[in-house]
């Protein structure tokens, strides 16, 4: 049994103050692993106190210096990418090799864009007039991040607050401890000086509201649902502090019939299924061209039904669990809501998969479903399932195209096929969403990310990344 009892606070493993715990569950069977002590304002106070007394030399550091620190962050990063990989299977269910390739590679992958922008990043400008503009680091950092890619959101906060000379306090999401746990170690290992980086676990209400509240924190980054998002604002508005935010997403993706149909429909529902659908940019509205539509929707069903549902602890490209019960039980009912409303189910259904691996039948494991003739009016076309869930509907025209494809609450990313780059490029400004994907190519490590509307508002990675974590400075040239 795993028991993870200490946070991190000024570069020791301290005894919280708090003595409430939780259960640390793993997906694919439901049965405990693990126990994580749960922390409380006074211990959010500790970690504040020990960042604001760290910033005052940390934020004086040259670049180089920080550079050197971020290279040795990447070298043991490396070192340890296969026990973040197999904490993240234990703790959300991410198959094993997803784990390993895209899970856990993501730390290193945004790590290493991270050191290419700082490379690139000057701390001082001259603008046109003369004036000299410098880029400072903020000050103390709260960072809130989800259980759904435990590493990749804390990289994308962790190291742009460690690359501009800021501090940082980070509250992972309580059912993700064990990868944030080595996140922790490897920063101690990497030789970051005390106070610079504290971890503290705990719920949201609690310990992220007193991030969000405390006076001596000056900048908040969240990633987690529109509702959780909205509370981080209005907490960390009594204290104007920079508030940045990735939210839900219930992304279109329009398929042209110039496009390569039967190949783009089964790679739109792989990429609606991966993750077992747990991701805020998952292509879940598939808007097909009617002439094609009727193909589309056999394509569909084909790739759900060959969709493999099984042991994440086993090597291979098939999905896993859903990440706990309540989310478990969140996606049956929307399954079942979207049925009693009369959508057309075209694969999949509630209840488990048959066929599971011995041992995984108490696991939160869904199967792969597809539900078509999907219109605007109906619940599964506006909710966020976060499940193997997808919706395809059918249009006529490149301007109905854009219209549905922007009738959502949020705009996180968008998707567009299509055989003609004119029109790929006329979607791609007319589609509101923060990232376009293209014949199934998207963004690679170093983009912003983020998104548009109730999505959100700033951008993660690479030089944009960096940006939310510095205040600009302006004076006048010396003159004697």
């Amino acid at each position: 049994m795993i028991t993870l009892d200490k946070f991190y606070i000024g570069g020791e493993w301290v005894v919280p103050a708090a003595t409430n715990t939780m259960p640390i569950l793993t997906p694919s069977t439901g049965q405990q692993v693990g126990t994580v002590a749960l922390g409380n304002a006074e211990d959010v106070d500790r970690a504040v106190t020990a960042a604001k007394t760290a910033f005052e030399t940390f934020s004086t550091t040259t670049k180089e210096e920080r550079l050197t620190l971020l290279r040795r962050l990447a070298e043991v990063t490396r070192a340890r990418l296969n026990d973040l990989a197999e904490a993240i299977t234990i703790e959300m269910g991410a198959p094993a090799t997803m784990a390993r390739d895209a899970q856990a590679q993501s730390g290193l992958g945004h790590l290493e864009a991270f050191i290419a922008a700082l490379e690139a990043h000057d701390e001082e400008e001259t603008l046109p007039n003369g004036d000299i503009v410098s880029h400072e680091p903020i000050g103390v950092c709260g960072l809130i991040t989800p259980w759904n890619w435990p590493i990749n959101q804390i990289s994308l906060k962790v190291i742009p607050a460690l690359a501009t000379g800021s501090t940082c306090v980070l509250k992972p999401s309580e059912h993700t401890p064990l990868s944030a746990r080595i996140y922790a170690e490897m920063i101690h290992e990497a030789n970051y000086p005390a106070g610079v980086f504290n971890l503290v676990f705990g719920e949201g209400p609690v310990v992220g509201a007193a991030l969000s509240q405390h006076r001596d924190v000056a900048m908040m980054s969240f990633t987690g649902s529109t509702r959780a998002g909205s509370a981080v604002s209005r907490d960390a508005a009594a204290t104007i502090k920079r508030v940045t935010l990735e939210l839900g997403g219930k992304s279109p993706n329009v398929i042209f019939a110039d496009a390569d149909v039967d190949a783009q429909v089964a790679e739109g529902v792989g990429a609606c299924f991966y993750n077992t659908g747990q991701s805020c940019n998952a292509p879940t509205r598939m808007l097909v061209e009617r002439s094609v539509y009727d193909r589309a929707l056999e394509v569909a069903r084909m790739a759900a039904e060959a969709q493999e549902v099984s042991d994440p602890a086993q090597e291979g490209d098939h999905i896993g669990p859903l990440f706990d019960q309540i989310q478990y039980d969140r996606v049956q009912a929307l399954i079942k809501k979207g049925i009693d409303e009369g959508t057309r189910l075209l694969a999949g259904g509630p209840g488990r998969p048959e066929g599971l691996p011995q041992g995984c039948e108490t696991g939160w494991f869904v199967r792969p479903t597809v539900f078509c003739d999907v219109s605007p009016d109906m619940m599964l076309w506006n909710e966020e399932v976060f499940g193997p869930v997808l919706v395809m509907a059918p249009f006529d025209s490149e301007e109905e195209a854009i219209t549905l494809a922007n009738d959502t609450d949020y705009g996180l990313d968008a998707y567009v096929s299509t055989g003609d780059e004119a029109r790929a490029r006329r979607m791609a400004r007319a589609m509101r969403a923060g990232g376009i994907h293209i014949n199934g190519r998207g963004s690679d490590y170093g983009s912003p990310f983020g998104g548009f509307k109730q999505s959100g508002n700033g951008r993660e990675g690479g030089r944009f990344g960096l940006e939310d974590y510095l205040e600009i400075k302006v004076r006048p040239p010396f003159v004697a």
